[in-house]
């Protein structure tokens, strides 16, 4: 299929686009746009006309019944559960993700989020800028160091194994909790969550959301991690119970937590934001523009490869076997 062929297929963009997304989709297909996934704002052209979908939001069940000539679902970012993929795979629909292209950044993020919840640095930062250091002398040594200890990755997929080798690079042990054991891994597999939490005084969560993972770092979880435990998350907000993680970090149940996501975004807890002990980022683990252009360009090459080649290039497993549709 040539460029001026590609031009004529409809795409609508869901969700606000980055500037490089903005550019480099319309560039290759015609382009509708909705604020939101929702089916309501489905107009008649588009449902005349839309073959794929650049996810910028999310795509429920409702917006692909809505599109009865839609053909793939192109998510931006790895995470891809505000897509309803398992709908989208009974009608035959290829959905796909953007992995890879993030993985180091979000590693170095989680790494930051780790030495910023164990040093303080954020804290000591506001002590500068709030000339503490001048008036009352030098800021608190902190009772935390990396040095001895011990993590447990919670999702031991493309990113966990990138963090684990920035977590050995600065001397920690590294075990894991997976649905599954990875083969070719040599740390230590914990057939639970609570058993990784026992194991070891630092916990970074790396899981997709989802059912499966539902509120799953829960009080039991912390209570095994224990009162020099560090907990980092991630990945989605959902997998953890944030009134369980507030009152846990309040009374010294763990020592402190660093955390780039939250269950409701971008409404963040009181009870967080008003903890000292909590590192809070608003979910920028990706946010740099070399990799968000990255991610931008594969939902871009995910679409252009599905009607030009007929297959996709990152798939995700729920629709490993969709087709493209006869024309």
């Amino acid at each position: 299929m040539t460029s001026t062929d590609l031009h004529d297929i409809t795409i609508l963009a869901v969700g606000a686009l980055s500037d490089h997304a903005a550019t480099r989709i319309p560039g290759i297909f015609s382009v509708l746009r909705m604020e939101k996934g929702d089916a309501a704002l489905v107009t008649p052209e588009m449902a005349s006309s839309v073959r794929g979908i650049a996810a910028f939001g999310a795509v429920n069940a409702d917006l692909i019944d809505a599109l009865p000539k839609l053909e793939i679902i192109a998510s931006f970012g790895v995470g891809y559960d505000a897509v309803d993929a398992r709908h989208a795979a009974s009608r035959g629909i290829m959905v796909t993700n953007t992995p890879d292209v993030l993985t180091e950044e979000v590693a170095d993020t989680a790494l930051g989020l780790l030495i910023n919840a164990v040093r303080e640095l954020p804290r000591a930062e506001a002590y500068l800028r709030a000339g503490r250091w001048e008036s009352e002398g030098a800021y608190p040594l902190t009772g935390a160091t990396l040095r001895g200890r011990r993590a447990g990755i919670f999702g031991m997929g493309r990113i966990g194994q990138a963090i684990a080798k920035r977590l050995e690079a600065c001397g920690m042990s590294v075990a894991y909790h997976n649905r599954r054991q990875v083969d070719g891994l040599a740390y230590d597999y914990h057939p639970t969550l609570v058993s990784l939490a026992e194991a070891v005084d630092t916990l970074i969560s790396v899981v997709p959301g989802g059912a499966s993972t539902l509120k799953a770092v829960d009080m039991t979880v912390l209570k095994a991690l224990g009162p020099k435990g560090v907990f980092v998350n991630i990945g989605r907000g959902t997998t953890v119970d944030e009134e369980a993680l507030a009152k846990a970090l309040a009374d010294g149940t763990i020592l402190a937590a660093g955390l780039d996501v939250f269950a409701d975004e971008p409404r963040v807890p009181t009870a967080l934001l008003d903890l000292p002990n909590a590192t809070l980022l608003p979910h920028v683990g990706s946010a740099s523009v070399h990799t968000r252009n990255a991610m931008a360009d594969l939902v871009a090459d995910n679409l252009e490869s599905w009607f030009s080649k007929g297959e996709a290039i990152t798939a995700v497993p729920e629709t490993a076997d969709a087709k493209p549709k006869a024309r």
